[in-house]
């Protein structure tokens, strides 16, 4: 799987390029089809950003990931 840094990840955050992308738990999903991530928001979350800490906060658990390709893994460095 191909790595991308949390800058390349912030470029696809809905309005710099047509991908819409989030990262959770190092793993890059590509929710650009999802008509709840238009224009690269999801209520108060923002595409083109590490989620994992804001799940927490989200009224579904991880497994809405699953209906999502993961595209890639983000590094740390």
């Amino acid at each position: 799987m191909r790595e991308y840094t949390k800058a390349q990840l912030a470029l696809r955050n809905g309005q710099d390029r047509e991908e819409i992308w989030c990262a959770y738990k190092g793993i890059i999903y590509d929710v650009t089809s999802s008509r709840l991530w238009r224009n690269g928001h999801h209520y108060e979350h923002w595409a083109g950003q590490d989620l994992t800490k804001e799940l927490g906060d989200a009224p579904h658990t991880d497994r809405v990931f699953e209906k999502f390709t993961a595209i890639g893994k983000l590094t740390t460095s």
